[in-house]
């Protein structure tokens, strides 16, 4: 049975050992962790390796959660640094996004889906993303994340998060635009 519990209710109670609350946090926010994981490394395997591993940490670390981000935020961070410290272990770093921030002026989420009908032109074009493209994407337009916490689990200065988002969708419509009918 669910609860109506808060993430931060449930944290609270992962933070004084409660397993039935851990339980419950990994089953609301599985799905969207594994998309995450995934989204870094393209192998399922190690995708849920590090689903795995962003929970036992939660576990160990869940009395330190300060409550400056959203826990969901603070759950992806951790997150995205296994998935990076798995990429230095595999030796798979990407070089981040060094672009200037730019004003925002490209089509909005909506006219890009409009652009194209078929949802596989759009996962083919979302595919050929750069990973932080593809992160950036997910988390604004499918996870419905605000900038803020973008870049709280990015790691990145809100502008960074808007910027990749600008390049995403330019890149995205012109992707989308060279499909013929």
């Amino acid at each position: 049975m669910v609860s109506s519990k808060t993430d931060s209710e449930l944290l609270a109670s992962v933070a004084r050992k409660d397993k039935a609350a851990l339980k419950e946090l990994y089953h609301r926010h599985y799905d969207t962790l594994y998309r995450f994981a995934y989204s870094h490394c393209k192998d399922e395997h190690e995708a849920s390796d590090i689903v795995q591993e962003t929970m036992v940490a939660v576990w160990q670390t869940a009395d330190k959660f300060s409550g400056r981000s959203a826990v969901r935020s603070w759950m992806f961070s951790i997150a995205r640094n296994k998935a990076i410290d798995l990429r230095r272990k595999l030796g798979r770093m990407d070089l981040t996004d060094q672009q200037h921030e730019q004003v925002d002026d490209a089509p909005d989420a909506q006219s890009i889906v409009a652009a194209s009908q078929d949802a596989e032109r759009v996962r083919a074009c979302i595919d050929k993303l750069s990973d932080s493209h593809r992160r950036v994407v997910h988390f604004a337009f499918f996870e419905d994340l605000p900038y803020g916490e973008i870049g709280d689990i990015e790691n990145a200065a809100v502008g960074t998060i808007k910027t990749r988002i600008f390049h995403a969708k330019k890149l995205l419509m012109q992707c989308l635009g060279s499909f013929h009918l």
